[in-house]
């Protein structure tokens, strides 16, 4: 069977998306994500970071997507996954 050049492409840009994600997250996300991990509400990450209770939750919204996660379990298993939070990482 002879595959297309498209298709390994393809197969390559989803294999490459993942570090693309982690390239791509913000300084804000990455500071959303350190607080999320700490166990903050979105209501007391607002209240931290001086922002609205809805920008957090794009905030969070844009994360989960970016990582192509559902919960905030798979957000913290792949953020330990791709080095974003430390190995050692102990909530406050």
């Amino acid at each position: 069977m002879v595959r297309s050049s498209s298709m390994r492409t393809a197969r390559k840009g989803r294999a490459a998306g993942k570090s693309t994600a982690t390239r791509a997250l913000t300084p804000r996300q990455k500071e959303i994500l350190r607080l999320v991990a700490d166990g903050l509400t979105n209501r007391e990450i607002a209240d931290h970071l001086q922002i609205s209770v809805r920008t957090v939750e794009v905030h969070r919204f844009n994360l989960m997507r970016r990582l192509r996660v559902r919960n905030v379990a798979q957000l913290l298993r792949q953020a330990l996954i791709m080095r974003l939070l430390p190995r050692t990482f102990a909530p406050r």
